[in-house]
């Protein structure tokens, strides 16, 4: 049971941690996907 729960944590890290460093990175689809021509709302 413990090695379930701690794998089911570790996917939680894994799955946050990958999301802000590829974020950070710039390689979301907006990034990818848009050129300098196109304006993006930050807000949203």
């Amino acid at each position: 049971m413990k090695a379930m729960l701690a794998g089911f944590a570790m996917i939680a890290v894994v799955a946050v941690g990958s999301n802000l460093v590829l974020n950070e990175a710039g390689f979301s689809s907006q990034d990818q996907q848009s050129g300098d021509a196109v304006r993006l709302d930050a807000d949203h």
